[in-house]
């Protein structure tokens, strides 16, 4: 019988050294990836801010800046609809090789494990880019609306358009959490932190420039291209603040 106990006992030990070994090169994000290979390219990868039992596919930037991005929110090309429900934009939907949004729930995992910054990148039909900077980014939990907290704008050639929705909760067509009488996302067709309603709509409708007669609905970045200006690409990504390495 203590032989039995004493090999039980060894077996669990075992288990729990091989999961915490194993969780030592689970990356969370796609810092993780770079610091383990800084000469990863860009690209879809597999993280794990929820765990060993949780794996999450997910693009990273490795180039913009100094790479280490993990993007939360791609539009390239119009190939998924990003004018859902509430429960979609929780868990998540699209492909990760293309158009996607990684899901609020894996937002918060990711943002719950490091202080991270946030860069938006875009690009009009001209080819021409622009970027915004901001110093850092949270959201709150389900419970508490998915709150957004943004840091300070540090810079970029798109402008600021986004300040004015920070501290906002996340808002849907079946779920209305915004600041106006009526629905943001249902009115604007998309689902983000509406103010009443916003400069800055990245999950607006898709189409080229132009082809749009409606205000306001398309993917609007209001400080670099105006109202109705509807964006070629649009990608919003997320790294760890770089500590400082000082010696005093």
């Amino acid at each position: 019988m203590m032989f039995q106990v004493k090999f039980l006992l060894a077996q669990l030990l075992l288990a729990v050294s091989v999961q915490s070994n194993s969780q030592d090169y689970l990356p969370i994000d796609c810092d993780d990836i770079y610091q383990h290979d800084n000469k990863s390219s860009s690209g879809v990868y597999t993280i794990y801010p929820g765990g060993p039992t949780t794996p999450l596919h997910v693009y990273c930037d490795m180039e913009t800046d100094g790479g280490r991005w993990t993007v939360f929110l791609r539009r390239i090309d119009g190939t998924e609809s990003f004018f859902r429900p509430w429960k979609h934009y929780k868990a998540g939907f699209g492909n990760v090789a293309s158009e996607y949004w990684l899901g609020l729930e894996n937002i918060l995992l990711l943002m719950m494990r490091k202080e991270n910054e946030l860069r938006v990148d875009m690009e009009d039909w001209a080819g021409a880019q622009a970027f915004a900077q901001y110093s850092s980014i949270s959201i709150d939990s389900e419970n508490a609306g998915y709150q957004l907290h943004l840091g300070s704008f540090t810079g970029g050639t798109a402008g600021d358009s986004l300040s004015n929705q920070k501290d906002m909760k996340f808002t849907t067509f079946d779920k209305d959490q915004d600041q106006w009488d009526k629905n943001c996302a249902q009115h604007f067709l998309g689902g983000f932190w509406y103010n009443a309603c916003h400069m800055a709509n990245p999950t607006g409708m898709y189409a080229p420039y132009g082809a749009i007669g409606f205000e306001n609905v398309h993917v609007i970045w209001q400080t670099w291209k105006g109202w109705n200006y509807s964006l070629k690409t649009i990608a919003m990504k997320i790294r760890p603040v770089a500590k400082c390495s000082c010696t005093v």
